[in-house]
C-alpha cells in the first residue's frame, strides 16, 4: 500500500493538468471574490455572515470543486488513455489502487482548498478595504475558514475520485461535478427550499460550506457538516470500490 500511495503521489505531482487546474481555480477564485466585494451594495456586505459567505465564501466553493475535478480526473485520465490497466497488472488488488489514488486526491485536494480560501481571504479583506468597510471577520473566523476549506476539498477530493470510478467517462464525470456543485445543488438549497424543506443543508456542497463556517443560520454546525461530508464520502468511496472490482478497464 506505502509503494502503491507514493506512485499515486508521484503521478499528482508529474502531472501538468493538475498545474492548469490550480491556474484556473485561482483565477476564477479572485475573479469571483473582487467582483462581489467590490460590486454589491455595502449594505449587504456589513456583517460577519455576509461577508463570510459572500465575498471570501467563494474560495471554499470553488477549492471544493476544482478538488473534485482533480480527484475525478485522477481515475479517468487513467481509464481515458489505458495507462491504469498496468496499474491493476502490478496492483491486482483494485481497492488498494482505488484507496491509494483517494488518500494521493485528498492530500492535493487540501493544498487547493487551503491555497483556494487563502486567495479568497486576502483578496476579500482587501476588496472590503478599499470599498472602506469595516471587515467584522476576526482571527477565529479566518481559521476557521481556512481549516474548513482545507478539509471541504480534501473530502470532495476523494469523492471526485469515487465518481470517476463509478462513471469512467471523463467528460461526464467532470461535468456533472460541475452541474451540481455550481447549480443543482444551489436550486435545492436556494430557490427549492421552501418545497423540499431543509433538506438542502444536509447536501454534500451545503456540508462543505457548513465546515468553514459560512452562512450559520442556514446550515449545520461546522463539526456536523464535516461528519456528513465525510459520511457522503465513505459510501461514494464504497460505490467507487465496488464498480472498479466488477468491471473490466479495457
Amino acid at each position: 500500500m506505502t509503494a502503491q500511495l507514493r506512485a499515486e503521489l508521484l503521478k499528482q505531482r508529474s502531472t501538468r493538468t493538475n498545474l492548469s487546474l490550480l491556474s484556473a481555480m485561482l483565477g476564477l477564485v479572485l475573479l469571483a471574490v473582487l467582483l462581489h466585494g467590490l460590486a454589491l451594495p455595502a449594505e449587504h456586505l456589513d456583517s460577519t455572515s455576509e461577508q463570510l459567505t459572500v465575498v471570501v465564501g467563494w474560495g471554499e466553493k470553488l477549492g471544493a470543486l476544482f478538488a473534485a475535478l482533480l480527484g475525478a480526473m485522477s481515475i479517468t485520465s487513467e481509464i481515458r488513455h489505458g495507462t491504469i490497466r498496468p496499474t491493476f497488472l502490478v496492483t491486482p488488488r483494485r481497492a488498494r489502487v482505488l484507496a491509494a489514488k483517494v488518500l494521493a486526491s485528498m492530500f492535493f485536494g487540501a493544498g487547493f482548498g487551503l491555497i483556494a480560501t487563502a486567495v479568497a481571504a486576502g483578496g476579500g479583506s482587501a476588496a472590503l478595504e478599499i470599498r472602506g468597510i469595516e471587515n467584522q471577520l476576526d482571527a477565529s473566523a479566518y481559521s476557521l475558514f481556512l481549516a474548513g476549506g482545507a478539509g471541504a476539498a480534501a473530502l470532495w477530493a476523494a469523492i471526485g475520485v469515487g465518481i470517476g470510478a463509478v462513471v469512467r467517462n471523463q467528460v461526464p464525470a467532470l461535468i456533472g461535478i460541475c452541474a451540481w456543485l455550481l447549480f443543482i445543488e444551489g436550486l435545492l438549497v436556494g430557490d427549492l427550499v421552501g418545497a423540499v424543506g431543509d433538506v438542502g443543508r444536509f447536501l454534500p456542497g451545503a456540508a462543505a460550506a457548513a465546515i468553514s463556517g459560512q452562512d450559520p443560520d442556514k446550515l449545520v454546525a461546522p463539526a456536523f457538516g464535516f461528519l456528513l461530508l465525510a459520511l457522503y464520502t465513505v459510501a461514494v468511496a464504497l460505490a467507487g470500490s465496488l464498480a472498479t472490482a466488477r468491471r473490466d478497464v479495457a
